[in-house]
């Protein structure tokens, strides 16, 4: 989608076959970590399931390896993870194009809202949106264009009085996101960046 990306760095190398890309690294060996990691649960869960916390050495030899190794495993896994967040990448007008090409059928259930509210025939309306994005999408699918779903309808006289600009607001469609954002921010993520405010203090080196 090319929205939003991991780190890169200037002499990083993407793929050994294909130059082109940049494959997420970090994110990989994070999912590679996590992987073993949840591994470990059935070792430890067969352990307890056959020695009953007896402490025998079928028992310490398992501990020995599980615990730690699911420590620095998951160590490893939070320093890739702030690096990672700290180095984030977003691209906005990639966001923007993307929202251009599938925001209008999004939007063509509160133009049609808007439409009734105007006076207009629910059933007729709807019939006339159903034809307009088969059309769109045809041109999209068939031809390779671009969404004109908008375009057809402010041509279409029965949509004549409808405010196109504010059906297709992208903030309409996000619900409380924002203020759920902020509520986790600052309930959440605030309360633990000040515990352990030490540790987040250093940078984090990561090779790659």
């Amino acid at each position: 989608m090319k929205e939003i990306e991991e780190p890169f760095e200037e002499e990083q190398i993407g793929s050994s076959a294909m130059a082109y890309k940049r494959n997420p690294m970090r994110e990989e060996r994070i999912c590679g970590l996590a992987r073993f990691v949840m591994s470990l649960e059935s070792s430890a869960a067969q352990t307890v399931a056959t020695q009953w916390f007896e402490r025998t050495l079928d028992d310490s030899a398992n501990r020995r390896l599980t615990l730690p190794q699911a420590f620095l495993a998951i160590d490893a896994i939070l320093t890739l993870y702030q690096n990672i967040a700290s180095g984030l990448v977003v691209y906005p007008r990639v966001i923007a194009q993307h929202l251009d090409a599938e925001l209008p059928f999004m939007a063509s259930e509160n133009i049609l809202m808007a439409a009734v509210a105007g006076g207009g025939d629910r059933q007729e309306l709807h019939e006339r949106i159903r034809r307009h994005s088969l059309a769109a999408a045809a041109v999209v699918k068939q031809q390779g264009g671009r969404n004109d779903l908008l375009d057809r309808l402010r041509q279409d006289p029965a949509f004549a009085g409808s405010d196109f600009h504010s059906a297709i607001d992208p903030a309409r469609f996000v619900g409380r996101a924002p203020e759920q954002v902020d509520e986790f921010l600052s309930e959440i993520v605030a309360p633990l960046r000040a515990k352990y405010a030490g540790a987040l203090a250093g940078e984090v080196d990561v090779k790659v």
